[in-house]
């Protein structure tokens, strides 16, 4: 009974120190965590989603690897103007995946 006790002690006591360090990890941030300055209207320039699905596509291409740059990753989107919004559609994403890069490098 006693061996019982004290193998379960030991076993709490190394199980411990390991829990905490996983607790500790930072987190990823989702890729559209980067892109929330995108509009989710679409555009009338006939484009494939809107100009935040693009982003988040974009995000997701960086962090798999398949694209290097934030400008290559951004490279689909419209270079136009959105009314009542600051900068293009690519530019918004390209800021975001600035962001993306600099998260990464923490």
């Amino acid at each position: 009974m006693t061996t019982i006790l004290v193998a379960l002690v030991l076993l709490s006591l190394m199980t411990g120190p390991a829990m905490a360090q996983q607790a500790k990890a930072p987190q990823a941030k989702a890729p559209g965590y980067f892109c929330q300055g995108e509009s989710k209207k679409h555009t009338p320039h006939g484009d494939k989603g809107t100009p935040f699905s693009q982003c988040v596509t974009a995000m997701a291409k960086m962090e798999k690897g398949t694209a290097t740059s934030p400008k290559e990753a951004c490279a689909g989107m419209s270079k136009k103007h959105v009314k009542g919004q600051k900068g293009t559609p690519f530019s918004i994403c390209v800021q975001a995946g600035k962001k993306l890069m600099a998260s990464q490098q923490h």
